[in-house]
């Protein structure tokens, strides 16, 4: 073989190479974002103990077995406040959905 097919076949090896290392990183990553979403799965953020799920007004809110913090998604604080922009759920609603304070 010539030297140029040697350079070929190494190009070649080398990136069978990064697209094998690519594959593997791509699901060790979403092998440890599934181990984490396990670990922490109903779990409360304030004391770590199961939530459980209640209907409440509609919507399934998850609370603390333990302390009884409650747990609101994205969303469910709006439809349990309703759409009163000037109350003081406003203000919480401003904070933590990401919108920035005027």
């Amino acid at each position: 073989m010539s030297g140029s097919d040697d350079e070929y076949f190494a190009r070649l090896d080398a990136e069978k190479k990064e697209k094998l290392r690519a594959k593997l990183e791509q699901e060790a990553a979403e092998a440890a974002k599934e181990d984490l979403r396990k670990l922490h799965w109903h779990r409360c953020g304030k004391c770590g103990s199961s939530m459980e799920t209640h209907l409440f007004r509609g919507v399934d809110i998850e609370v603390c077995q333990a302390c009884g913090a409650v747990l609101l998604d994205q969303g469910e604080l709006e439809t349990l406040a309703g759409h009163d922009r000037s109350s003081l759920f406003s203000g919480i609603i401003d904070l933590f959905g990401g919108k920035k304070a005027h």
